[in-house]
């Protein structure tokens, strides 16, 4: 039987009554997938990816889970807090390939943050897990035969009936 899967997750608990229905949420996701779960706190939103990058470098877990919660104010901070700590995240998966599954919630204010956290409601942090276990399966996927998942997958070019392509004669039309 093959190791179970291990997870990080990697939560800023400045709304630790939100965070902790994230965890809730992810937890059982991942728990359900049989993976070996590890959640570690951080300050806050900004320093997710740094936290994730600096696990990356142990090769110790097959997969991130980003939770937390950033409700706007009255400044520009949440702009800030936001697009950083987004753009950190989906800088970590593609420059390293790194499945990550983005459960920071960017809401106007508590009562949207309560429903998106809530498991029994929309429960993002199962999404966020489910999407970090989807991408741990594409990469397994993809490292247990490149050849054959190169050769299986369709061409995404358009029908040139319809679409002139770069390159192509262009058909006059009556």
């Amino acid at each position: 039987m093959a190791d179970p899967k291990r997870v990080l997750i990697i939560v800023a608990p400045y709304y630790e009554h939100i965070s902790n229905m994230l965890i809730e949420g992810a937890t059982a996701v991942l728990e359900a997938a049989q993976c070996d779960v590890h959640v570690r706190d951080v300050p806050g939103a900004l320093e997710i990816p740094v936290a994730i990058r600096i696990a990356l470098e142990s090769d110790a877990f097959d997969g991130f889970v980003a939770l937390g919660c950033v409700i706007r104010g009255e400044t520009s901070h949440y702009e800030t807090v936001t697009n950083d700590s987004s753009r950190g995240l989906m800088t970590l998966g593609t420059d390293w390939g790194t499945p990550i599954g983005n459960g920071i919630l960017t809401v106007e204010n508590e009562a949207q943050a309560i429903v998106r956290a809530d498991p029994a409601q929309k429960n993002k942090g199962a999404d966020a897990a489910n999407a970090c276990l989807a991408l741990m399966a594409l990469r397994e996927e993809f490292a247990e035969d490149p050849e054959e998942v190169a050769g299986s997958g369709a061409t995404f070019l358009p029908d040139s009936e319809h679409f002139d392509m770069a390159g192509s004669p262009t058909t006059e039309s009556a």
